[in-house]
């Protein structure tokens, strides 16, 4: 190979170097700045969860609700039940499986939020669907709340028409049943008395792997560093 061509290719290389250095760099810094993000919304989740319960949004505040400002909110809203328009989610827990029981309730202003009323086991489908599990009188319900889930499962798809559910689509769950106007969340209900169906089973968590995306990043950018260095420290040798 000609002195000419040896160059060429070293530039080239050391070109290549440069550029995937830059770009892992600003990978590893991207990560520091997700790093920084999940912490404080572990931190902002941490203090919602465990503050007072302060009223659910209204029908005038709904617009407003977002993830990032209102998920896991700890709430309260008053009504009452329709019973005979509950779902059944299809549900993993570690007390086996089941479904999540959710129940329209209505609001004094009229409007709608679902409850998720807690799990239900697999034998006892029969009574959780005709209404036996979810009282017809006024309750005031405590909760977190959460944002809808529409669409479906992993790999399932809701099934309206048949009332099968494999996530909790609020929206789709109302247009059901006829139900309107309808909040765009539900309300994990904490834990009760009553044996069935189980509440306060919210899974809290947030994975949180950034720190160690952040060291490989930072850690192939000074892999290209340290491959530079050895071409240009053997260039000499090989002229």
């Amino acid at each position: 190979m000609t002195m000419a061509r040896r160059r060429i290719h070293s530039f080239l290389f050391l070109l290549l170097t440069a550029v995937a250095f830059v770009g892992f760099v600003a990978l590893g810094v991207w990560q520091v700045k997700r790093l920084a993000w999940k912490e404080n919304l572990i931190a902002r989740v941490d203090t919602r969860v465990h503050a007072e319960a302060m009223l659910a949004p209204s029908q005038h505040d709904w617009p407003t609700v977002s993830e990032d400002t209102h998920e896991y909110l700890h709430v309260s809203v008053r009504g009452r039940y329709q019973p005979q328009a509950v779902a059944l989610v299809s549900a993993a827990t570690e007390a086996g499986q089941g479904y999540w029981l959710m129940a329209p309730l209505q609001c004094a202003d009229g409007s709608w939020v679902y409850v998720n009323q807690g799990f239900v086991p697999q034998q006892q489908r029969q009574a959780a669907q005709s209404g036996e599990y979810t009282p017809a009188e006024l309750v005031t319900v405590t909760g977190l709340l959460r944002l809808s889930h529409p669409g479906g499962g992993v790999l399932r798809d809701n099934v309206p028409d048949e009332n099968r559910w494999y996530s909790r689509d609020v929206k789709a769950m109302a247009e059901r049943n006829g139900l309107s106007p309808v909040a765009p969340y539900f309300i994990d209900a904490q834990a009760d008395d009553s044996e069935l169906p189980v509440g306060g089973l919210t899974v809290i968590h947030f994975r949180n792997n950034h720190l160690v995306y952040a060291i490989t990043w930072f850690a192939l950018a000074f892999g290209m560093v340290l491959a530079a260095w050895l071409v240009l420290r053997d260039s000499p040798r090989t002229r």
